[in-house]
């Protein structure tokens, strides 16, 4: 069994350990409300407003979507306390924090608050998030001082073209290599750097009863910038995001969930029949490199 860092958590500091952990197998009790894949396709639209509320559904077994119509927010569930990924904008946080409480779960259960990549749409509503729940926020190296500061890296791409956003704590570091563990949970960090320098792709598994499916959380990967920026004059951070692209696209995948649904085609996979595609993954990263390497060619 793979040898990974466990995260006790305290009011007062996360202590890392060597432990080990398996598939997730939480049976989800407590449970309230849970809406259909369909009914959050009938709620919303493909490329819809980041603020919008939308009904929280089970992915697959104790992994839900609790973001809204055009931002995703994923609870992963576990007896001994629940991992969210991303917080949405500072609004989004709002039908977050309720979406997790029409499911049942106190926000005070939620542990772990991890991120996709470092742009305010995504993670301006984790210090909201972080007050309420009281859960440790765990960080890249690259992405934890702009969380840190609530501004964009000068390095980003899109430099200069978002908003500040409120400051939260960073309590930790993500690695690659070291799964995020608490109790049965186990998620592995893959850096995908390329949208932004701390971008974090997530990979994990959930069950029922006893199938259990691979689910990935692939970052937003596009090579968008300001109208300053060339790619091209950066090939060491090229170099990276190639890299991180071959490394998602090589995952186990059953299941594919993007920062925007619509990245990923989420509706419209729902409304033909459901999310699993073990091909998904490797889709996705070849629509992202054919647009690198058209925007490489165009600034040539």
């Amino acid at each position: 069994m793979r040898r990974s860092i466990t995260l006790y958590l305290t009011s007062l500091s996360v202590v890392l350990i060597v432990g080990t952990a398996g598939c997730a197998s939480y049976k989800n009790k407590g449970v309230d409300t849970v809406y259909s894949k369909v009914q959050w396709a009938e709620r919303c639209a493909d490329w819809d407003e980041w603020d919008k509320p939308a009904p929280p559904f089970r992915i697959f077994g104790n992994s839900y979507y609790v973001g809204t119509c055009g931002i995703t927010a994923i609870l992963i569930t576990g007896e001994s306390g629940h991992v969210l990924i991303d917080g949405g904008t500072e609004a989004g946080a709002d039908v977050i924090a309720a979406n997790i409480r029409s499911l049942g779960f106190s926000l005070r259960q939620v542990k772990i608050l991890l991120h996709s990549h470092e742009h305010f749409d995504h993670v301006a509503g984790l210090a909201k998030l972080q007050q309420l729940s009281g859960a440790k926020l765990l960080a890249s190296v690259d992405a934890a001082p702009v969380l840190r500061a609530g501004i964009t890296s000068a390095e980003d791409p899109q430099a200069d073209m978002h908003d500040p956003f409120p400051p939260a704590i960073v309590d930790g570091y993500v690695h690659e290599a070291d799964p995020v563990v608490i109790g049965e949970l186990a998620l592995m960090p893959i850096p995908t750097p390329g949208h932004t320098h701390g971008a974090l792709s997530w990979q994990w598994k959930s069950c029922e009863k006893d199938r259990c499916l691979t689910l990935v959380y692939a970052d937003s990967l596009s090579p968008i910038s300001n109208d300053h920026y060339r790619f091209g004059d950066h090939p060491a951070y090229v170099d990276s995001y190639r890299a991180g692209l071959q490394k998602l696209s090589a995952l186990s995948c059953d299941i594919l969930i993007t920062p925007h649904p619509s990245a990923s085609q989420m509706r419209s996979r729902m409304l033909a029949g459901g999310l699993e595609d073990r091909s998904g993954c490797k889709i996705y990263v070849d629509s992202v490199l054919r647009r690198l390497n058209q925007r490489l060619a165009d600034e040539l």
